[in-house]
């Protein structure tokens, strides 16, 4: 009885590992990962319900629990995706939100760098347009702005000007676009 449990595992942990790498993502010339529709339809799913269990989701794109968990690990791993709770920043004590549009004089890159460190910084984009770089600060309140934006944005060596927005009430954060 022992070894017929133990086969049967070990068909099945053969099984998911074929269904795993069989159209599984896989990374192109540009080392960018290229998804299958399989990934694409996991990925929708996990947008849908991040605490989406594993054998639903292969209930709906057609693998088993442990292919799902596989291909998951897989996205997760060449960072093709994250799974993290959303909050509303008001909810959990940060009071004041902006954006800040950089001019900079110089290396863009290292501007951009400096500023991913920074906790209250939470998107930074280097962008073509009016600004080289906008940054959304998430703060406590008024003052907790002014002091990053002052004392530790503006003084970044290369920062020629900021301009900020102040969000006034956030309307809509999402992060649903789907795949394509």
């Amino acid at each position: 009885m022992h070894s017929e449990a133990v086969a049967s595992r070990s068909a099945e942990h053969r099984d998911s590992s074929r269904e795993s790498r069989r159209d599984s993502p896989r990374e192109s010339r540009n080392g960018t990962p290229q998804l299958d529709a399989v990934s694409l339809a996991i990925i929708q799913q996990l947008q849908e319900d991040g605490r989406r269990p594993y054998a639903a989701i292969g209930k709906a794109v057609g693998l088993s629990e442990a292919a799902v968990r596989q291909r998951v690990q897989k996205l997760l791993d060449q960072g093709v995706m994250q799974i993290v709770a959303v909050t509303d920043p008001l909810t959990v004590g940060f009071r004041r939100q902006a954006m800040v549009g950089i001019h900079v004089e110089g290396d863009v890159e290292s501007i951009a760098d400096a500023l991913t460190g920074m906790s209250e910084v939470e998107y930074v984009v280097m962008t073509a347009g009016s600004f080289d770089i906008l940054a959304e600060v998430v703060c406590e309140d008024d003052d907790h702005l002014l002091g990053v934006i002052n004392q530790r944005i503006r003084a970044l060596p290369g920062v020629r000007s900021t301009e900020s927005f102040v969000y006034l009430k956030l309307k809509k954060q999402t992060y649903m676009w789907g795949t394509r």
